[in-house]
């Protein structure tokens, strides 16, 4: 009671509100009261920091917080180490509080408990008194939860570790891996707190649990344990790449291409792919780029590790720079995971663009003008690209008779510009001069300016641009270095001949008749590198040569001091030449002499002099000049314009500069835009690029390169200037000869100053074809079936960084057995390309197959190896397989028609190699059906996939749905075959058996077995009833298959919109429940429904209003038809009624149905029901019956046709038969057969009686049945029908149709109709249902003696059975049967409980043919009951007798009277309880004893 208190008091508010909710600390826990009886005590008092030898005094303070005074006493603690004083009585007033003094005295180092022990009348309570050692004492929580985690990923969470003890304390932490502790060791004061840190670690994914262990304490150690719990998972990363692939990517084994699509060189493009993260934890992730030797990177990305959040996103930026115009690059990213268990390798894929300058024409034409003058035409150049692109023409337009407005410049993308040409003659001579145009990565471009000048006295030939085509034909056939008079002299001496161009060429038989050689256009880099002066190699030897090309004088101070330059000019030419130099107004550079004759092939001195005008400047130039042979001065000299020859041009770049030895030169400002290598060569070749130096100061800037520096490096021009603005293009070409990586260093001088030195830095590097097969050049196949194909992707790749050309050779006799899709193809530089490798054995045995590969290089212009080839080992193994399925036979039971089941059937691979298999299925029916309409069934066999590939030494599951469409057993033989290249048609192997299925299509089938009536009608015989509900025809009819229209609606379900649904169902049957008068007992049938099917049975009995959907008021038809209101007035008072409505039947499971009709309303009640069985029949029952008035004379027809028994031609004695009418009202009914059209038969039939009606006229009592004796004696086999009308006299008349059919006896037995018409198996024998309160039961309900010979007896035994176990039953047999004579022996007796008495039924010889159907019925009642009644009865007729002859004469009677009263009503309620078998017995108000229940009413005993 106490302990119930205190709690209470620790739940309530005010326990909370006071604060004392919240966790306290030891020190606390003294502190903390209770209220006991209305008195504050504290819970404890506890001692802290003692010390032997030493008292220590505490005071337990009890306050009365009660509105009473309180008295209460006290127990003193029992041990000697707590004492307080004397206990005695203590009263409290109101408010008062005191204070006991306690004591602790130790007397050794340990833990000390007592108690004081408070007394109330209410009760008791105890104080404890606790006094404790110092001691360790750590507190954590019991549980951490760390959130979810990537698997090699780490995740922490926090907990606090509280030191609660009252000593400082050393922890120390255990844990398991994935977790671990941090800090792991510490100390902690008392009171402190520490904050530690869990970190989990997985290496696997699932839910990891583990306990952590906290050791602390003193010499004795203790533990906390804390249990860590969290979960791991694998993470799950997506690559998706955002825009179009380009459609030559080759994305055969790569998902994921991101493709740059052409990129203009030198800019950079930035493209992302999201990497999607599916899972829910954060997912590490490492970005890597492929590491390739020798290898320049154009592709880059600045993230290298990253996390990508649960369900969420990475956006990675990957970037491209490509350096190479016209190259393919190709990279591959691995985004890996963490702990390296998902990569995804992400293939990049790109192309450099140039610009693409052309030049209109190529020669520019200026025929000849006069000295002095001048002329300018125009030349067109065009950019088809849209990268911009820097052009400069390589000429000094300041010091050339040929001069551009725009020298140089930038051509932007798309664009055509149209420059002008100045042609300024300085001397009369013929000119021509081979200019190339320069574009920054693109091979320069050449044009010829050619022209002609005359003067008074000179007037050379004029120069077309025939003649320059002329001129390279001859000098390639070496004809140039004759001059044209001695050509012309050859020409006429028949020494040289001109072809059909017009060249000159030499007889046949002088060249040997050797084809004379064509001029055909060198390739750009080549013509412009091998000049023979920046090359020691030349295209076409010099015809006149000039030394030095390029010069630079340096510092030329003082002003005054003119520094000179000899140069030498060669005449290579076998004839005179005229050299003039190209005089230039206000340049610092002059060459004298200005004009020169030479000799052939003889040399002159000329001299080129440095006047500079400013100090601190810097001076470059080009000094052009023109060479022409001596005999082109005139016209006239020329007799054949085929050997004209053009002048040729002379150039030498000079600089200079007049800064002092020691002063700084003006400082460059420019851009220089170097590549990082040489564009890939093959080795042994020369490889070139394209450096650009822009000035953007406004000053000159001069160059020089020291090639010396780097001699493997050629570079022109290595020496001029930039004008400010402008640029110059530089182009490079090396010659690497092996594959080893080579850097260059250029150095740039500016400026002519060492300071401004600008080191070029450049790597170059040979290709050799490299080709990289994966898996060492092995490939391996698993064993195969023999005839079945095995496809493996195979991946080759190009090592070099230029493109390949591939192609597989397979030898001719391994061309069915190996193949490769695609059999050639290009690899772009650093590309992985997946191959389709099929592998097709045909022999069980083992095979190792070449196949080789030859490579070549893409650009058709390096001379490839012979013979590159590699070679690829194929190893395979073939071999015979087989799949069994592991149950041969498999029984799926029996299926509801139009249901579904399904099954795994599981296949076995034993062998060694994969099998791909077809799945073929064959259907087979097995029950009575029609062939040709089952024929046409679809498969009833559903396959999840037909087709299917089994590894090697596993199993296959194959999901089979079966859905039986008909009531039959089906059979399905599942038999396989294997899957081949060449068709299941072509396969030579048979069919294989692997198993077979059997299902049994069913129906949910449902019966009535039995079937008995109570109440109104328990008159009816169970053939009556079974006649009155068409049982018969019932059951017949559920055990067919239902239609179609049945199936509408599968389960019971509201579908109608109207008070009357519709109807699918072909059956109509009525549900007659007979008549009976107003008022009466309600009649019910109760029927036993069975399932002896094999699947349970859903069944309802669904009324109109059940089927009828819920709608609104609003869209409902108020006007209702009179069939409608019938209907609603049933349904409202519930006339008809049926229970259980619905419900499930198991297999061989039986429900008993109680039907019943109320006897409310005057007339016939009619109402359709509808009987639905899921999956199955839907009946509609027209349940009926007549309610009549208590006056009215009615006979309830069950049917207006009834049947004779067949009878036999020509019979002498034919059977009387017996026609039955009820009277269903409460008054007799006399009734008469009107005999008219009996006698019309029998005049039709030559007075024969036909039929013949024995019983005329007769009377039928209420509720009892009637008998109309008949024989039917036919003249033919045929039926005979008749209508014969029945008065009811004071009633309503019923015309009848008798039918009868004679059979000849020769062809049909009698025992056979007989048997077949009154033996029905449908009607049960014995009975099933037992009534509420029954007594006994009959073994047998009905007994068909069959066909017996006159004059013969019949015996049967029938046991009647008490299934009491408590009480006695009395039993008696009735027999209502006039024209038999049964014997039943014993007619009466007792049975114990449990006893079982036999009877023996004994028909008679009746000496006359007759078709017997008896009712016998059995009253049994409750013995004991009808003792106690009797006993009642006997006082209660004895008190009547003696009040009938005494009588008292006072007018004080009334005491008597009711005496007397309590007496007769004690009878009657004793009347009234008789007999408890006792139901619906007529009793008379005072003497009669009522007829016991009547147990075996209505069921039949058919006596033949």
């Amino acid at each position: 009671m106490l302990a119930q208190m205190h709690d209470e008091f620790r739940n309530s508010d005010s326990f909370r509100k006071g604060g004392y909710g919240r966790k306290v600390s030891a020190r606390e826990a003294k502190k903390k009261k209770v209220v006991f009886c209305g008195i504050e005590v504290p819970e404890t008092l506890s001692w802290h920091d003692w010390e032997l030898g030493r008292e220590t005094i505490k005071h337990l303070t009890l306050r009365n917080v009660h509105g009473k005074t309180q008295k209460l006493s006290y127990r003193a603690p029992s041990t000697p180490f707590f004492f307080t004083v004397f206990p005695q009585p203590i009263t409290l007033s109101p408010g008062m509080s005191v204070s006991l003094p306690v004591v602790f005295r130790p007397s050794e180092k340990r833990d000390y408990e007592d108690n004081i022990l408070l007394k109330k009348a209410e009760g008791e309570f105890s104080v404890t008194l606790h006094a404790m050692l110092p001691r360790f004492c750590l507190s954590v929580p019991a549980a951490v939860q760390l959130p979810v985690c990537a698997v090699h990923s780490a995740t922490e969470a926090a907990f606090p570790v509280c030191n609660v003890g009252d000593l400082a304390s050393i922890f120390t932490w255990e844990t398991s891996s994935p977790f671990s502790v941090d800090p792991d060791r510490g100390t902690l004061n008392p009171g402190a707190v520490c904050m530690v840190k869990v970190i989990f670690q997985p290496k696997v994914a699932g839910v990891h649990y583990a306990a952590a262990t906290c050791w602390f304490g003193g010499e004795v150690k203790q533990k906390r344990t804390i249990m860590l719990k969290a979960l791991a998972k694998y993470p799950c990363l997506c690559v998706n790449v955002t825009g179009k692939k380009s459609e030559d990517v080759q994305s055969e084994k790569f998902q994921d291409v991101l493709c740059f699509g052409s990129v203009p060189v030198g800019t950079t493009v930035e493209k992302s792919v999201e990497i999607f993260n599916m899972s829910v934890v954060e997912a590490p992730c490492e970005i890597k780029r492929a590491e390739e030797p020798l290898r320049g990177y154009v592709f880059s990305c600045d993230v290298s590790h990253d996390v990508v959040p649960a369900k969420g996103k990475l956006v990675l930026w990957i970037r491209f720079q490509p350096q190479v115009v016209g190259e393919h690059s190709t990279d591959y990213f691995t985004i890996t995971s963490a702990g390296c268990h998902l990569k995804t390798v992400l293939k990049v894929v790109g192309s450099c663009k140039g610009p693409s300058v052309s030049l209109h024409q190529h020669s520019v034409d200026f025929d000849w003008i006069s000295l002095g003058e001048s002329l300018m035409r125009t030349l067109k150049i065009s950019n088809t690209s849209d990268v911009p692109a820097y052009y400069q023409f390589d000429i000094d337009c300041k010091g050339s008779v040929f001069s551009l407005d725009r020298p140089c410049g930038v051509l932007e993308g798309g664009t055509t510009l149209t420059l002008k040409v100045t042609f300024r003659p300085a001397h009369p001579m013929s000119y021509h001069r081979r200019v190339a145009c320069l574009v920054h990565h693109q091979e320069p471009l050449y044009v010829d300016f050619f022209g002609t000048c005359h003067s008074d006295t000179a007037k050379p030939a004029t120069l077309h641009k025939r003649h320059l085509s002329w001129y390279r034909t001859n000098m390639v056939r070496g004809l140039t270095f004759y001059p044209p008079d001695i050509l012309g002299e050859m020409l006429k001496d028949g020494k040289l001949q001109m072809d059909e161009k017009g060249a000159l060429m030499l007889p046949p038989e002088i060249s040997e008749d050797q084809p004379p050689k064509e001029y055909f256009e060198p390739n750009a880099m080549a013509e412009y590198f091998f000049d023979g002066v920046s090359s020691e190699l030349a295209l076409f030897p010099a015809h006149v040569s000039v030394s030095p090309r390029e010069y630079d004088f340096g510092c030329c101070m003082p002003l005054h001091k003119a520094k000179s330059l000899s140069l030498c000019v060669t005449n290579h030419t076998k004839g005179s030449i005229i050299v003039a130099w190209t005089p230039s107004d206000g340049s610092a550079f002059q060459v004298r002499p200005e004009i020169c004759d030479m000799l052939p092939l003889k040399s002159s001195t000329f001299h080129v002099f440095f006047r500079p005008t400013q100090v601190s400047s810097l001076y470059a130039a080009e000094l052009e000049g023109f060479a022409v042979y001596k005999v082109m001065r005139h016209y006239n000299n020329i007799e054949n314009d085929a050997t004209i020859c053009p002048s040729w041009c002379l150039t030498v770049r000079l600089r200079a500069h007049t800064y002092e030895a020691k002063q700084e030169h003006m400082i460059p400002q420019y851009i220089l835009d170097i590549p990082k290598s040489f564009p890939p060569v093959v080795c042994d070749n020369d490889t070139h690029c394209s450096m650009l130096l822009s000035n953007t100061s406004t000053s000159l800037i001069t160059f020089s390169v020291n090639q010396t520096a780097c001699p493997s490096v050629l570079v022109k021009p290595s020496l001029g200037h930039v004008i400010p603005g402008g640029h110059q293009i530089f182009f490079l070409s090396t010659h690497p000869v092996n594959t080893v990586l080579q850097q260059h260093v250029l150095p740039l001088e500016l400026n002519s100053y060492p300071a401004y030195t600008k080191e070029i830095v450049l790597q170059s590097c040979g290709q050799s074809l490299l080709l990289l097969l994966e898996g060492d050049g092995i490939l391996y196949f698993k064993p195969l079936h023999i005839g079945t194909s095995s496809t493996r992707m195979y991946t080759i790749k190009n090592c070099t960084r230029l493109p390949i050309d591939f192609t597989w050779k397979i030898q001719q006799s391994d061309s069915k057995i190996l193949s490769v899709s695609p059999t050639a193809g290009v690899l772009q530089p650093y590309e992985t390309m997946a191959q389709a490798w099929t592998f097709t054995p045909e022999k069980g045995t083992k095979y190792v197959l070449r196949a080789r590969v030859f490579v070549k290089w893409k650009s058709p212009e390096p001379v490839s190896p012979k013979d590159v080839h590699y070679v690829l080992r194929v190893i395979g193994e073939g071999a015979l397989g087989m799949i069994r399925a592991q149950n041969q036979y498999v029984d799926l039971g029996n299926v509801l028609v139009g249901d579904q089941k399904s099954y795994s059937i599981v296949l076995l691979n034993d062998g060694i190699c994969t099998l791909n298999y077809i799945l073929i299925v064959e259907q087979l029916f097995t029950g009575p059906h029609d062939p040709e309409e089952v024929c046409s069934d679809l498969l009833a066999l559903e396959l999840e996939h037909s087709r299917g590939t089994i590894p090697a030494r596993s199993k296959a599951f194959v999901r089979v749905k079966v859905r039986p469409a008909r009531r039959l057993r089906y059979t399905w033989r599942i038999r396989y075959d294997n899957c081949t290249p060449r068709g299941l048609a072509k396969s030579k192997e048979k069919k294989q058996f692997l198993c077979c299925i059997a299902v049994t299509g069913v129906y949910p089938t449902l019966c009535i077995t039995d079937a008995c009536t109570i109440g109104t009608a328990r008159g009816n015989s169970k053939m009556h009833i079974w006649k009155l509900f068409s049982l018969d025809t019932l059951n017949e009819y559920l055990a067919r298959d239902p239609t179609p229209g049945e199936l509408t609606y599968k389960v019971p379900t509201r579908h109608s919109t109207c008070l009357i649904p519709p109807v699918y169902t072909p059956l109509l049957l009525d549900f007659d429940f007979g008549s009976a008068p107003v008022g009466s007992k309600p009649t019910v049938v109760m029927l036993l429904l069975e399932n002896k099917g094999v699947v349970p049975v859903d069944w309802a009995f669904l009324f109109p209003s059940d089927q009828k959907m819920d709608i609104e008021r609003w869209a409902e038809d108020v006007d209702f038809t009179p069939q409608e209101l019938h209907q609603m007035r049933i349904q409202d008072n519930q006339l008809f009624s049926v229970s259980p409505k619905s419900g499930t039947l198991l297999p061989g499971q039986e429900k008993s149905v109680r039907l019943s009709h109320r006897h409310d309303f005057i007339g016939t009640d009619r109402l359709p029901v509808l009987l639905k069985i899921s999956y199955g029949h839907e009946i509609l029952l027209t349940f009926s019956g007549v309610t009549v008035e208590h006056n009215q004379r009615y006979v309830h027809f069950a049917s207006t046709k009834h049947v004779f028994a067949p009878i036999a031609v020509g019979r002498s004695q034919p059977p009387t038969q017996i026609y039955k009418l009820y009277n269903g009202g409460s008054m007799p009914v006399t009734f008469e057969v009107q005999l008219d059209n009996i006698v019309k038969i029998q005049e039709k039939n030559f007075q024969h009686p036909v039929f013949a009606c024995l019983t005329p006229r007769g009377e039928i009592p209420p509720g009892e049945s009637g008998h109309i004796g008949w024989i039917f004696s036919p003249l033919e086999a045929k039926t005979y029908t008749v209508d014969v009308l029945i008065q009811i006299l004071e009633g309503d008349s019923t015309q009848i149709t008798f039918q009868g059919v004679g059979y000849n006896p020769n062809i049909v037995e009698e025992a056979a109709t007989s048997r077949q018409f009154f033996c029905s198996a449908l009607i049960p024998g014995s009975a099933k249902l037992t009534m509420p309160g029954q007594a006994a039961t009959l073994s047998h309900h009905r007994i068909c003696l069959g066909n017996i010979p006159d004059c013969t007896k019949a015996c049967r035994l029938v046991f009647l059975n008490n299934i009491s176990k408590t009480k006695a039953v009395v039993f008696t047999w009735q027999m209502n049967c006039k024209e038999m004579v049964l014997e039943i022996v014993p007619e009466s007796g007792v049975a114990q409980p449990g006893e079982s008495i036999p009877c023996f039924i004994t028909l008679q010889p009746t000496r006359n043919p007759y078709f017997c159907r008896i009712n016998l019925v059995c009253e049994v009642y409750i013995q004991e009951s009808l003792v106690q009644y009797e006993r009642d009865l006997r006082e209660w007729e004895k008190e009547k007798e003696r009040q009938a002859v005494e009588f008292t004469i006072t007018e004080k009677d009334l005491e008597p009277k009711k005496k007397l009263t309590s007496v007769v009503r004690a009878l009657k309620t004793l009347h009234q309880l008789s007999l408890a078998q006792e139901t619906a017995a007529s009793v008379d108000k005072e003497h009669s004893l009522g007829k016991p229940r009547q147990l075996s009413r209505g069921h039949e005993t058919l006596i033949c």
